[in-house]
Formats: structure tokens, C-alpha cells, sequence
């Protein structure tokens, strides 16, 4: 026993020097992908059959198609089946932003460049007139702690993220970052935003008929919002700026010299700003998701 006890306790030490030592240094990380909450949820789930979130029961296709859709991008070898049969009363519009072959079926962008931002201003533009009440713009993965860790739901599952979205709020406030973590994007430290530079701020509102500081040459100091470029808007709020100024978002996304991903990057933190919101946007969890 005394043995076992002296090899247990300096092992128990180093596992728990390693850890913090790992925590420290990870903190970033370990914040941006919720990772405490994520395992616990997979524990729960895992040994325990319970589900965290407790959204709605997924009504294998009987659910009615309401007033409401949901935007987004993919390449062509991702799985996103799962909209259609986990979202059932959702609408949905799917970009193959890299088709092989092209069918009836298939919508596609003008272009693969600008990540995410293609496919959603491709849409506005070409369903102006006959907007759903409520748009969401979301990425094709459904789940899981490397692909969808900026989902804030336990398990990191837009499946759950939809089904607890609050509608009312949504046309209520006209645009709702889907992300509440403020890390990365909306932080203090992150505010002096390297992608959003005046130069570039100056280039994506040229041709827009309004920006936050309309009439102003003024640029913001700082720009913050939580990443990713998940959020749901209002068509209300949508139908605030002409189809031309979306025309010329993505004319920017075109025409610009900055590659797929800068370009990406820039209009995913000027997405509040475009519809409507402050150049810095605080976000609280509470009215978003279902209590």
C-alpha cells in the first residue's frame, strides 16, 4: 500500500502540473471552443442518454415549412443532409461553391471566393422580392469540437442552435449574432480589428447607399462582433438597404485583390455593421435561445 501511494501521489501531481501548465497556455482555446461544457455535454450524452439542450423532437420530414430559411455554403464533398432531416420547418438554400456537375437542383455562386459571403449575398440579391420573414446564415457542419466549435450550444450542434433560436427576437431586433462568446472578435484586445482596416472599411461602403456613419467619411476606431459569420436577420431588416447595395458587397468580394479567406474574413466582421448594428456589438445569450 505505502508503494502504491508513493508512486500514486507524484503521478497524480505531474498529471495535475501537466494539466494546468496545458490550461495556461490554452486558456485562449480552451474559451473559444467551450471546452468544459462541450465534454461535459459528450459525458452526459455519451454515458447518461440525456440531452443537455432538449430542443423540440425532430418530426422526420411532417413538420410544416414555415416562413423562415436557412442560408448556406459548402464544397462539394460535405454532408449536409442533415438540414433537410433535423430542420424540417426550415426552408433551406444550399451553395455548391465548387460543382463537378451542375442539375436542376443546384445552386451555386458566381464565383468560389470570399468563403461564406458569396453564397449569403447571392441569395439576397437574387430573393430580394420574396424574402422569408426570417433568414439564418450558418455553416454546412452540423456539429462537433473542431468543425463547429464557434456554435455556442453544448455540443456545438447548429441542429440545437436552431431549434432554440428565438424567431420572435430575431424580427424583434432585425439581425442576432448566433455566436454569444465574445472570444474571438468581440474582446477588447480584438477590437483594433487587423482585417477592418480604414482602408478597406472605405472600399466595401464605397458604392453602399448608407454604412453606420452615413454621410461621414469618419471611420471607426474599433470594430468588434463575435465571430463566425453565423447570425439570422430579419427581412425587415434586410429590405432597410436597396438589392444594389448587396450587389455591391459582392462586386468588393470579386474585384478585390484579398484572397478567398481575407475576403471571407473581412465581411465576417462587417456583417453587423451591414445590417445595421454599432460598429462594436455586444451580444448577451439570454434573449437568443430558448430558456
Amino acid at each position: 500500500m505505502r508503494w502504491t501511494f508513493r508512486f500514486a501521489l507524484p503521478a497524480l501531481v505531474l498529471v495535475v502540473t501537466l494539466f494546468t501548465i496545458l490550461y495556461i497556455k490554452y486558456d485562449q482555446i480552451w474559451d473559444q471552443y467551450n471546452a468544459p461544457a462541450y465534454a461535459w455535454a459528450s459525458l452526459q450524452n455519451t454515458f447518461l442518454g440525456s440531452k443537455l439542450d432538449n430542443p423540440p423532437p425532430v418530426l422526420e420530414g411532417k413538420g410544416k415549412v414555415e416562413d423562415k430559411v436557412v442560408i448556406m455554403a459548402k464544397v462539394e464533398s460535405e454532408d449536409t443532409e442533415w438540414v433537410a432531416k433535423n430542420l424540417p420547418d426550415w426552408q433551406h438554400a444550399i451553395y455548391t461553391v465548387n460543382p463537378s456537375t451542375l442539375t436542376n437542383d443546384t445552386l451555386t455562386t458566381p464565383l468560389n471566393k470570399g468563403h461564406e459571403s458569396m453564397a449569403y449575398l447571392t441569395y439576397i440579391i437574387d430573393h430580394y422580392t420574396s424574402l422569408p420573414s426570417t433568414l439564418a446564415f450558418i455553416h454546412p457542419h452540423e456539429s462537433g469540437f473542431t468543425d463547429a466549435w464557434h456554435t455556442d450550444t453544448p455540443l456545438h450542434s447548429n441542429t440545437d442552435a436552431l431549434r432554440s433560436l428565438r424567431i420572435p427576437f430575431v424580427r424583434k431586433n432585425g439581425y442576432v449574432n448566433l455566436r454569444c462568446n465574445w472570444n474571438p472578435g468581440c474582446e477588447y484586445k480584438h477590437r483594433k480589428n487587423a482585417h477592418i482596416t480604414a482602408d478597406v472599411w472605405k472600399e466595401v461602403f464605397a458604392k453602399a447607399s448608407k454604412s453606420l456613419f452615413s454621410g461621414s467619411k469618419k471611420v471607426p476606431e474599433e470594430v468588434g462582433a463575435a465571430c463566425c459569420a453565423q447570425f439570422a436577420v430579419s427581412k425587415d431588416r434586410v429590405l432597410e438597404r436597396p438589392k444594389e447595395d448587396y450587389e455591391a458587397f459582392r462586386q468588393w468580394v470579386v474585384d478585390t485583390d484579398k484572397s478567398d479567406a481575407q475576403s471571407g474574413r473581412v465581411l465576417e466582421f462587417l456583417w453587423h455593421v451591414i445590417f445595421g448594428m454599432e460598429a462594436v456589438q455586444y451580444v448577451a445569450i439570454a434573449p437568443l435561445l430558448r430558456g
